[in-house]
């Protein structure tokens, strides 16, 4: 272990001595195009839209005509289209269809905007991609001082789900954290934690259980996986040792590989578990079921680079009324562009083409670029969890950050949040839902949000005198969330609590509250935000 540790080692400091960009943004992206559309174009996919055409004009055009000519030879789709024309054909072992050969594993992916199950393909391809960025940001960790010597030979705790999948006949089915641990280099399988074993589990609870009871024989310096999972580790390790913080049990952790959502919410609560002698790197990770999108690779980035030259291609849709409605559906005829042609601190809504066989996808996420030249990103929300009920165009991002700052001035811990527009009187309102066990007034809170989404947020300072007339806050035991995770079959692995709940999913909550509440009195609080709807 420790030979493999001094390997490691030793190709993180050659790496970041020769890692020197020789392409721009633009450059790096045609290449990858072109390299998807060569390997495609004898599917049925490729040969419908023409794909052979397409190469001719990426080799022979020196101008950006080609991007045009690829935006009018293939439609933008989202998930139903994608895989109620093409990705059901797959699914049901047609060879290939969208990407060479036949498709052996899918990743299930409900997200957090609805309840039926998404079947995103996962092929050969993509696998090799996911290691090779994982494998990237890992050698990023050369930039940082000061890291013992012996850290990369150190354990992986990687918290994810089950890497038992679903066979159907003729494909794998399951997380896409489970597919991807099932797929561990044997090299690194002496790293991994917590084993095969426990990985296979997929009773959460169980899981958890064989963890904590295992945590002691672990040397842990790496914890991957989404804050509000790894902090129930955590505290769960913690209670049952009774040691102060989680470096008494782990005393050489020091990188945490956090993604999914964003980890300022769970900062306080999270720092809290730890030696603040010790206190952790923390490195956020764009990987959605759809594949590996983006990587923080440097101590001082303020958010993460995209991965240009690793199997997906890049397209940026404004996100605004020109090009989405309401609902955050996709209008006809958005307006797209290529990485060279945004602009930084404009929202857009994610498009890719993948070596999974997605082409023109809209995946979902909304994004900023806060420096272009080095192409780094943070994620703002979710084109469909937002909230403009009267033109607030209020942003996960607004919401994140605002439930931040309140946290902290008040010094309490939230482990969950989710708000819900909804009609009040003549006009309209937010009401709140905070998961926390800190005692604190509703009123006080609601306030300290309202305030900070005024100074984040220009549209909602305006709407707040005229269309939104009320904001209510309920705050409420975290528990009842992860209940909800449970009652939808969410709970564990990459699955996140929705920032933003609408239509179907609002009664289905309130359902689920009123039931709780009748059950539990005592994990909710009084407040005047909870009120008949």
């Amino acid at each position: 272990m420790a030979i493999l540790g001094s390997v490691l080692r030793s190709g993180i400091k050659l790496t970041n001595r020769i890692q020197i960009r020789r392409k721009t943004p633009a450059q790096l992206q045609r290449k990858t195009l072109f390299k998807l559309l060569s390997k495609a174009q004898k599917t049925e996919f490729g040969q419908k839209y023409g794909f052979s055409a397409l190469i001719e004009t990426i080799l022979f055009d020196q101008r950006q005509t080609f991007y045009k000519q690829y935006c009018q030879t293939v439609p933008i789709f989202n998930y139903e289209q994608m895989y109620n024309e093409w990705w059901h054909k797959a699914r049901e072992d047609e060879a290939d269809v969208c990407w060479p050969g036949r498709v052996k594993y899918f990743a299930l992916s409900s997200g957090t905007s609805g309840a039926a199950s998404k079947y995103i393909p996962v092929t050969k391809a993509m696998s090799r991609a996911i290691q090779k960025t994982s494998i990237r940001q890992i050698l990023s960790l050369g930039k940082y001082e000061n890291l013992p010597s012996d850290l990369y030979e150190k354990g992986f705790l990687m918290l994810g789900g089950s890497t038992k999948l679903n066979f159907e006949g003729n494909h794998f089915e399951g997380d896409l954290s489970g597919i991807s641990a099932k797929q561990i280099p044997f090299w690194f399988q002496q790293f991994y934690k917590p084993g095969k074993k426990i990985a296979k589990v997929k009773d959460w609870a169980e899981k958890l259980e064989q963890i904590v009871e295992q945590a002691p024989k672990w040397d842990i310096g790496f914890i991957v996986g989404v804050p509000a999972w790894l902090q129930i580790v955590m505290e769960k390790i913690i209670e049952r040792y009774k040691v102060k913080n989680i470096h008494e049990i782990w005393p050489n952790l020091r990188v945490f590989g956090h993604g999914g959502v964003s980890f300022e919410p769970y900062k306080t609560g999270f720092e809290k578990l730890i030696d603040p002698e010790k206190p952790l790197i923390y490195m956020d990770t764009y990987l959605a079921s759809e594949g590996f999108l983006a990587i923080q690779n440097s101590p001082d980035a303020k958010g993460m680079e995209l991965v240009l030259d690793n199997g997906i291609f890049f397209e940026f849709i404004p996100f605004n009324e020109t090009n989405f409605d309401d609902d955050g559906e996709l209008l006809n005829s958005p307006k797209t562009l290529m990485i060279d042609e945004i602009e930084e601190g404009v929202d857009y809504a994610l498009v890719i083409s993948t070596c999974s066989g997605a082409w023109r996808y809209l995946i979902g996420d909304t994004v900023k670029f806060i420096n272009k030249e080095h192409s780094e990103i943070i994620i703002t929300g979710r084109t469909k969890h937002f909230l403009s009920l009267c033109g607030e165009h209020l942003s996960v991002d607004n919401m994140n950050r605002a439930v931040e700052l309140a946290s902290s001035e008040l010094n309490i811990e939230v482990r969950e949040f989710t708000v819900v527009g909804k009609k009040n009187k003549d006009r309209f309102a937010h009401h709140w839902y905070i998961g926390t066990d800190s005692d604190i007034d509703n009123n006080l809170l609601r306030d300290r949000i309202d305030h900070h989404l005024k100074i984040l947020n220009d549209d909602y300072v305006v709407e707040r005198q005229h269309g939104l007339n009320e904001v209510f806050v309920t705050t409420l035991s975290p528990t009842i969330f992860y209940g909800w995770l449970e009652k939808k079959g969410k709970l564990g692995g990459q699955n996140k609590f929705p920032r933003v709940l609408k239509k179907n999913l609002i009664e289905d909550w309130n359902n689920y509250l009123a039931t709780f509440v009748r059950v539990h009195k005592s994990l909710v609080q009084p407040s005047q935000g909870l009120v008949k709807e």
